[in-house]
């Protein structure tokens, strides 16, 4: 069986020698007869067999030189067509093509597997692969098939180290031209990034994202594949031909995150949006990353990794510290003099909800660096206890942007304060607090607080709609009888009747100048004003309307009618322009003129 096999040897890799006439006119044996290559592939394996035996008969026989040259020679030719394989079909190997043929089993010997192949082979590696193959990803697991059954015949052979040569060379140049082409620098200079601008950084990082993703999911891990296929034959030597891959890629492509989290040691507030979607999308990639460089020698990589997050989360939590003193620092007395939404709500609020769209990674930030809080004051602002339970969902997120909330409802109470007319102060406190409750609703913060915490706010939001009409109609309101059974002589329901409409005339000037920015804010408190007067106010001049009638120069003050009444308040909260220091509008400046002349008639 021996003198067999050495026959049989040298027969098919002497015809296959590059030096003899046939070999010239045949690109590759793979490509020319899969079954000729699999005739030299067993005969490759029966001849080493034959070594063995002849080394433990006469290490110094003939019949083993002639053998060693046949195996020297077969595998100058199997590392030949390695390297054609592996240069000719590079869009087979893509990444995409060689994760399918990770489905293929693994459990028995490519050998074994390649050995059965006869005329049908594609159909075989088409039903190992899964019906929904493509003929690309069919003529892929050809490839990797042939790659695989060359590397593991050599490594057996005792020449692994020939074989992975070419590997490393031609695998290396595609997944730097990978990175090339996904916008990842070989080099980003520590002195020239320094000098970079937020907004260059900003772009860097937008991008960087998109290119990371696919270079961890698709490149590398499709490289990772590939080489774990080719070289299952040994593990050792898989994991020394990818380290030469992918070690130096895997640092280049994180090289810019790291840079970024070194250089923001105080970033400002404003940065913390994209600090978080960089370390959402370094944390997303880190099951891959320990996948893919999951052996020692690319320790280094996941050490990268695991230190840009560290250092990512605490520059988060910085900003997370600054903004929060930012909004306690703010001691600007500055406030809008119709009583509007204050710029600092807005910033404020737009920042916070755009903090809650990124609850998860907030959540961890916050759980491993717990920020102190008030607890009895965010117990009373929840309705309800603050639990240490921190299995809920988004537990962590949800209580800390309560308190910041809080901490910036607090700051609006002092600015409320700087105004000289409290009846202006209640409008500014109900403006903000409506436009803070308005941002909770149509945000990603509703799922956060809760519906506690809205009725919570809502309750607020009427107790200072309340206290503004207290102070800014009380006087309108008492103008009028208290008791409607009460029966007034003609010139006391005149003195009346000049009295409501001179403190109306009053405070509606006085109001008219305030604005509301909510539409329906606004129309529930003008109802609850007109609710409140009209009736009243209709009662009293139907009543008296007939003694007064009698009257003469009493046409001015009786023509003020309760649908005027009603006009007049339709007008409110729509705010005027400022002029010369008072606020004005045509209808006030009507109801003023108005008011003067029926006093006036009232005199004569």
């Amino acid at each position: 069986m021996m003198e067999e096999a050495l026959e049989a040897a040298e027969t098919i890799i002497k015809k296959w020698d590059p030096n003899s006439i046939s070999y010239r006119k045949i690109t590759s044996l793979f490509s020319h007869s899969r079954k000729e290559a699999k005739e030299f592939i067993r005969c490759v394996r029966d001849l080493r067999k034959a070594m063995h035996y002849l080394i433990s008969q006469d290490s110094k026989s003939d019949k083993l030189v002639l053998a060693q040259n046949l195996m020297e020679m077969g595998m100058s030719m199997l590392e030949k067509e390695f390297f054609q394989i592996l240069s000719s079909n590079r869009d087979y190997l893509d990444p995409e093509s060689t994760s399918v043929q990770s489905t293929i089993s693994s459990s028995n010997s490519e050998f074994e597997i390649f050995m059965t192949y006869e005329d049908d082979v594609e159909d075989d590696v088409l039903r190992k692969a899964g019906e929904s193959i493509t003929q690309v990803e069919k003529a892929s697991a050809l490839v990797m098939s042939d790659l695989k059954v060359i590397a593991e015949t050599m490594i057996i052979c005792g020449y692994g180290k020939e074989c992975i040569k070419n590997y490393k060379l031609i695998r290396k140049s595609i997944v730097d031209e990978g990175l090339h082409l996904l916008g990842i620098e070989k080099v980003i200079k520590t002195s020239q990034f320094q000098k970079m601008d937020w907004g260059m950084i900003e772009h860097l990082i937008k991008n960087w994202i998109k290119a990371a993703k696919i270079g961890v999911t698709t490149l590398l891990r499709g490289e990772k594949l590939l080489c774990d296929h080719v070289f299952s034959a040994s593990i050792t030597i898989g994991q020394s031909c990818f380290n030469q891959i992918a070690k130096e890629a895997g640092i280049n492509l994180f090289t810019l995150p790291e840079l970024i989290a070194n250089k923001e040691k105080k970033p400002h507030h404003n940065r913390i949006f994209k600090l978080m979607d960089l370390y959402a999308t370094i944390s997303d990639l880190w099951p891959d990353v320990e996948l893919i460089f999951n052996f020692d020698s690319l320790a280094s990589v996941q050490t990268l990794v695991l230190s840009t997050l560290k250092k990512l989360k605490e520059s988060i939590h910085t900003c997370l510290k600054e903004f929060e003193a930012t909004i306690h620092k703010d001691f600007s007395k500055e406030v809008p003099p119709e009583g509007g939404v204050h710029k600092l709500t807005r910033t404020t609020m737009s920042f916070i909800s755009s903090l809650s769209e990124h609850s998860r990674v907030l959540s961890e930030i916050i759980t491993e660096n717990p920020i102190k809080k008030h607890s009895q004051l965010l117990e009373y602002y929840f309705m309800a206890p603050i639990l240490e339970d921190e299995h809920e969902n988004n537990h962590a997120c949800s209580v800390h942007l309560a308190w910041l909330i809080l901490s910036f409802l607090c700051k609006l109470d002092t600015k409320a304060e700087s105004y000289k007319d409290v009846c202006l102060s209640y409008i500014f406190s109900l403006n903000n607090l409506q436009f803070v409750i308005n941002t909770v609703r149509s945000t990603q913060l509703m799922n956060l607080l809760g519906d506690d915490w809205l009725a919570k706010h809502e309750a607020k939001l009427k107790s200072f709609a309340a206290k503004y009409e207290r102070a800014a109609w009380t006087n309108v309101f008492a103008s009028l009888p208290a008791e409607t059974n009460t029966n007034l002589s003609a010139e006391e329901a005149i003195t009346c009747f000049k009295r409501f409409h001179a403190s109306f005339a009053g405070a509606y000037m006085k109001q008219s100048s305030c604005v509301i920015d909510d539409a329906k804010l606004r129309d529930e408190l003008k109802v609850s004003i007109a609710s409140k007067l009209v009736p009243k106010y209709r009662e009293f001049y139907e009543k008296y309307l007939p003694m007064l009638r009698q009257k003469s120069n009493i046409e001015m003050l009786v023509n003020f009618k309760p649908d005027n009444l009603e006009n007049y308040l339709s007008d409110l909260f729509h705010g005027t322009e400022i002029i010369g220091g008072s606020s004005r509008s045509a209808a006030s400046s009507s109801l003023s003129s108005s008011s003067c002349c029926s006093i006036g008639c009232l005199k004569d």
